[in-house]
Order: structure tokens, then C-alpha cells, then sequence
């Protein structure tokens, strides 16, 4: 009788051990999957945010090492290196030394070969709402409400990669990525029914969201400024670029 009683504490001690330690393998399973689906989830929003900047930033820098040269279309001046003067990683990946970029529509677009971006321009995209210049910035470039056209001799405002929220960053246009890679003197040019124009990089300025007296400026001579948001895949800051136009 001693030992079937003793048999019998055995056994449920047995059972209460096995239903704690199946308890504590469901509770650290069910704790593991929900840690590795927040970190997942982390690196995919990461990802998603930072693709297309790390993009633009892998492709200058190939760009650079291996010396490509963006041509405007319509000022081919300088005959396209021979096959020879190309680099080894150059013939290898069939890679283009000099490219040349044609506006991507003549009745509005900016090319800034420095960068080799090209893009169409949306006119009088109203800065004040918010899903008006969203949805602009989708596709191109946003010409702000109120600011000057080319050739009117005014302040002509342009706008590109913007968002609501920073997880955001990547589902716009990343045409202006690179603009803090601009410097005194590099060139930006727009097309404005089917004519170009020519300005020059004189500087550039970092400001709070909340400064859009830029917007308003008054000029004596035609002067450009380019906006983006700064640092690049993020909204904290705005990057303002400022150009004036080359005279004829």
C-alpha cells in the first residue's frame, strides 16, 4: 500500500513537473516568435526607409571611382571617350563613361548632370497641401504654387522628396537625394517649354521645417532654389540649395 501511495506522488509530481515545463517552452516559444517579429519587422522598415538613399549614394560613388561623365543632350561638346580608356570593372559590367541625359519632358524637367538626376517638374503644386504635393512627389519634382517659371526673372521653388512620415521616405521620388553633393559652380539646368536654362550652385543652407520664408523671397535677378529633406531618408530638417541663373 506504501509503495503503490508512493508510486501514485511520483507520478503527479511527474505530471506537474511535465505541465510546468511544457508551460515554459510555450511561454519563451510564443515570447522568441514575437521578439523575432519585431526585430524583422524593425530591419524592414529600416530597409524600406533608408533603400533608396544607400541606392543614390552606392551609385555615385561607383559613378565617381570610375569617372562618369552626364552630358546635357543638347550640349554634346566633348566626343565620348574610346572603348579602350575604359577601366577593367568599367568593360566588365559594360558600363557607360559617358551618359547623356535628355530632359525628361521639354515642357518642364530638371537635369543636374553633377548628380545625374533627371526628372519631370509638376507646376504650381500647392506647398500647403499635403496630399496635393504628395502625390506629386510620387512622380517627379513639385514647381511651388507662387514661385516664378524660367525666364520670368523671379524666384522659381523647387521641391522634391518629401513625406508625412519618415518610414515613408522610400515610396518618393529620390531625384533629389544627392543635392547636398552640389557645390559652388555646379550646374543645374531646367527645361521650360522646350527651352533650357542655365543656373549655377552659389551655396546652400540647412533649415527647420517650420522656415518657409524661403519660399516667399525676393530677388533682383532669377534665382532657384532647390528643397529636400535632410539628412537624406529622414523629415528632420530641409536642405534649401540656392542657384541663379547663368546669363545668355
Amino acid at each position: 500500500m506504501k509503495n503503490a501511495t508512493k508510486l501514485s506522488r511520483k507520478h503527479i509530481i511527474r505530471h506537474h513537473i511535465h505541465k510546468a515545463t511544457s508551460s515554459e517552452y510555450f511561454r519563451v516559444l510564443v515570447l522568441r516568435t514575437l521578439g523575432n517579429f519585431l526585430l524583422f519587422s524593425s530591419l524592414f522598415m529600416i530597409g524600406k526607409t533608408l533603400y533608396s538613399p544607400v541606392r543614390e549614394e552606392i551609385k555615385y560613388f561607383i559613378n565617381s571611382k570610375l569617372n562618369k561623365q552626364y552630358i546635357v543632350a543638347d550640349t554634346i561638346t566633348i566626343p565620348p571617350p574610346a572603348v579602350e580608356s575604359k577601366g577593367l570593372l568599367a568593360r566588365a559590367f559594360n558600363f557607360k563613361q559617358v551618359e547623356v541625359l535628355a530632359p525628361s519632358d521639354p515642357e518642364f524637367s530638371i537635369v543636374v548632370p553633377k548628380i545625374g538626376a533627371n526628372a519631370k517638374i509638376f507646376s504650381n503644386t500647392n506647398a500647403g497641401n499635403e496630399k496635393e504635393y504628395l502625390d506629386v512627389l510620387e512622380k517627379g519634382v513639385a514647381h511651388t504654387l507662387g514661385t516664378a517659371f524660367p525666364g520670368e526673372g523671379g524666384h522659381i521653388f523647387l521641391f522634391a522628396h518629401s513625406t508625412d512620415y519618415f518610414w515613408n521616405v522610400g515610396n518618393y521620388n529620390a531625384v533629389f537625394y544627392l543635392l547636398y553633393k552640389l557645390e559652388k559652380g555646379d550646374e543645374v539646368n531646367l527645361f521650360y517649354k522646350g527651352q533650357r536654362y542655365v543656373y549655377r550652385i552659389i551655396g546652400n543652407q540647412v533649415v527647420d521645417p517650420s522656415q518657409v520664408e524661403y519660399l516667399t523671397r525676393k530677388t533682383n535677378r532669377e534665382f532657384l532654389t532647390l528643397q529636400t529633406c535632410w539628412p537624406p531618408g529622414t523629415t528632420l530638417k530641409r536642405l534649401l540649395v540656392f542657384a541663379v541663373r547663368v546669363a545668355e
